[in-house]
């Protein structure tokens, strides 16, 4: 089964972006002047067509379930209440937030619009409140694949589940990257999993468009202000910031880095200090960084978060398993697999393989032959959210348009 364009994943159609569409979307000046801004798309959910709105008092919000944007967004998931449908909806107070900032919103969400990709995230509603952006989109059962490894699979995941899981992301990579977009952001926490198995490649705040004047760029020196936490998955030519600039490949780069973290559970130069990890990727790693383990063997490291969450757009999981199956079944990783990071992590760019060329990768063969469903069986059972007791957080019903003061009863440990 050809897979190359994963469309056949949900038999759904892969669109191209248009320039029209492209272009086409509002800047976020415009949104934080016009407090009417509204779009909403009509999303067929098993046998029913939901049409989502643009009118808080549809929504109720029932947890808070992440952070980002130091603090100015929060994530909550909450109820359609039209439909009892879940969501995840965030908002961001737009008159706090930095130019940077506001460029990063809008890359997600004019992005988001124009991608039409069954691995690719969507969102389903944009509007303003006030000063306050709401963005709704589907909620994900299993959160990110960096929450799935906090919380059962500390000391790493087995082969079968890395495989689906880095199919999923590199396909829609693969289709970013046909049209022209580097997306600099890959790591385990903006791999999503849906509660029917499906894999959802987020984080397009950082995307940079290859596309200048009707011509496809070589290479671009764009910088972003990157958190210091996202280093560890950054390309050493990005980091570099030299006059060869970076491509597409420099993505690649992060998928290695993220196999490295899905496999060991711990991501690579974590704990090294800035300055020597940034030395140690320019000069090329003297270890395999692969081959680190984590956690001392034998030693449990299963705990519970009091959120449960880290993506932004997930859910809490019940952590009723057993010790067995919260164990990984193996340390030991094939060749296939071995390769697979050894050719992402090649020093040098233009030995790294396409995104195109790692789907055809033999670590990814027996991905391709399985069934759709194939992934739900190698993960826990989702367990739904339920609505907390006591004092909840700010409801739709008490939301106004000069905002409202959101509640921070308890620690969120996760902050995209």
């Amino acid at each position: 089964m050809s897979c190359l364009d994963c469309s056949c994943i949900l038999r759904t159609r892969v669109e191209s972006i248009g320039a029209e569409k492209q272009s086409g979307g509002r800047s976020y000046q415009d949104l934080t002047d016009d407090p009417t801004v509204c779009w909403a798309e009509s999303t067929q959910i098993e046998d029913e067509k939901i049409s989502w709105s643009c009118d808080v008092s549809h929504y109720d919000l029932q947890v808070e379930i992440g952070r980002g944007c130091n603090n100015l967004t929060s994530v909550y998931l909450a109820r359609h209440i039209p439909t009892g449908t879940p969501v995840a909806i965030k908002i961001t107070d737009l008159e706090r937030c930095s130019d940077e900032h506001i460029k990063a919103l809008q890359n997600e969400v004019v992005l988001s619009r124009s991608f039409r990709h069954p691995n690719i995230m969507t969102l389903w509603a944009v509007f303003t409140a006030g000063s306050w952006l709401w963005i709704i989109s589907p909620f994900m059962a299993y959160s990110s694949a960096s929450n799935l490894l906090r919380n059962y699979f500390p000391e790493g995941m087995n082969e079968a589940l890395i495989g689906n899981i880095l199919f999923g992301a590199i396909c829609g990579l693969n289709y970013m990257h046909q049209h022209g977009y580097i997306h600099r952001s890959i790591k385990a926490s903006h791999i999503l999993i849906s509660g029917n198995g499906l894999v959802y490649l987020s984080g397009l705040n950082h995307l940079y468009s290859l596309i200048s004047s009707g011509q496809r760029l070589k290479t671009v020196y764009d910088f972003p202000q990157f958190s210091t936490s996202m280093l560890p998955w950054l390309s050493p030519e990005l980091l570099r910031q030299d006059m060869y600039g970076y491509n597409v490949k420099s993505d690649i780069y992060s998928v290695g880095i993220t196999a490295c973290e899905l496999a060991n559970g711990h991501v690579p130069f974590q704990d090294m200090p800035r300055t020597q990890m940034l030395l140690q990727k320019l000069k090329g790693p003297f270890y395999r960084p692969w081959a680190v383990s984590s956690f001392p063997r034998g030693e449990s490291r299963i705990k519970n978060s009091r959120s449960g969450i880290d993506s932004g757009i997930g859910e809490s999981m019940t952590h009723t398993m057993t010790s067995e199956r919260l164990q990984t079944p193996s340390k030991t990783f094939s060749p296939a697999f071995h390769n697979l990071i050894e050719l992402c992590l090649q020093q040098d760019p233009e030995k790294r393989p396409s995104a195109r060329g790692l789907l055809s990768h033999a670590f990814f063969k027996q991905v391709k032959e399985q069934t759709k469903g194939s992934l739900l069986s190698l993960l826990p059972p989702a367990i739904q959210h339920t609505q907390p007791q006591g004092p909840g957080v700010c409801s739709a019903a008490t939301w106004n348009k000069t905002g409202c003061l959101l509640p921070n009863e308890r620690e969120i440990p996760w902050k995209f």
